[in-house]
């Protein structure tokens, strides 16, 4: 994201709704983004309305004002001036859009957002048949983000276990050899507001994957979090939840739990 500084009048309004907590105030009096931290999810500019006033006015009106220790105050969810200026974005820079705007179509997918379903379309897709393992590795979440050269050494870490990588999923599609999990080089240095890494393997795996992912945590400069899948069995026991305890962790009690009512897209059970 960009700031006309001609139109900006340093209200802050954009500051608070800032994700990443990249916009500040200069010395100027007048806004800006820190470009190498901003992930361009463009919340800023959906959240901040225009009035469209132009900023002579607005500094004229607050000038009066102060004469009578008045001041102008615009509400929290508007630019007075539209001062906010979406940039055209190019490769690979405009990857972060792709990951990071949630109302962004990934052309890879087809998907919104950070381009995936994951595996919560699974009652539909079929991806995970009984023995399977679905793991959703996030890297990122809002106020850090995540750059893919950290993406990058999770995937690379996961690969020498020889899991599936999703194919349907941006952030494999980005991957040069899925074998080793090495990433285009020309986008490491591109930060989003948080990506994710899917992969399916065998149940009794589920400890090799964690442990493998505890080290990476120690060298990474995000978080990461973990999602685990599998199909329920027919006595509605959900067959993951025990291997995750062989591994010392706990499952989220807000877990999710699909019945089934798409239509599915496989053949067979």
């Amino acid at each position: 994201m960009e700031i006309d500084k001609k139109k900006c009048v340093g209200c802050g309004n954009c500051h608070a709704v800032c994700t990443m907590g990249v916009i500040f105030l200069e010395e100027d009096g007048k806004s800006a983004v820190n470009q190498e931290e901003c992930v361009e999810c463009y919340t800023c500019y959906r959240v901040c309305r225009s009035e469209g006033y132009p900023a002579w006015f607005v500094r004229a009106l607050r000038k009066v004002l102060s004469l009578f220790r008045l001041g102008y105050l615009a509400d929290v969810d508007v630019c007075p001036t539209g001062a906010l200026t979406p940039p055209q974005l190019e490769w690979p820079r405009s990857l972060r859009a792709l990951f990071s705007d949630p109302t962004t179509v990934h052309p890879g997918t087809g998907v919104s957002g950070r381009g995936t379903d994951e595996i919560k379309s699974n009652d539909v897709t079929g991806r995970l048949r009984e023995g399977d393992v679905g793991l959703v590795i996030e890297l990122g979440r809002p106020g850090i983000g995540a750059h893919f050269r950290d993406i990058e050494k999770a995937a690379m870490a996961l690969a020498k276990l020889k899991p599936h990588f999703e194919r349907e999923n941006p952030v494999t599609q980005l991957m040069v050899n899925t074998e080793t999990g090495e990433m285009r080089q020309d986008i490491l240095n591109e930060k989003v507001l948080s990506a994710i890494i899917e992969i399916k393997t065998r149940l009794d795996r589920i400890p090799e994957f964690l442990y493998a992912l505890e080290k990476i945590q120690k060298e990474a400069t995000t978080v990461i979090s973990v999602g685990v899948a599998s199909k329920c069995l027919p006595d509605g026991t959900i067959p993951h939840e025990e291997w995750v305890r062989k591994a010392g962790y706990k499952l989220s009690p807000n877990g999710k739990t699909n019945i089934g009512l798409g239509r599915p897209l496989f053949q067979g059970d």
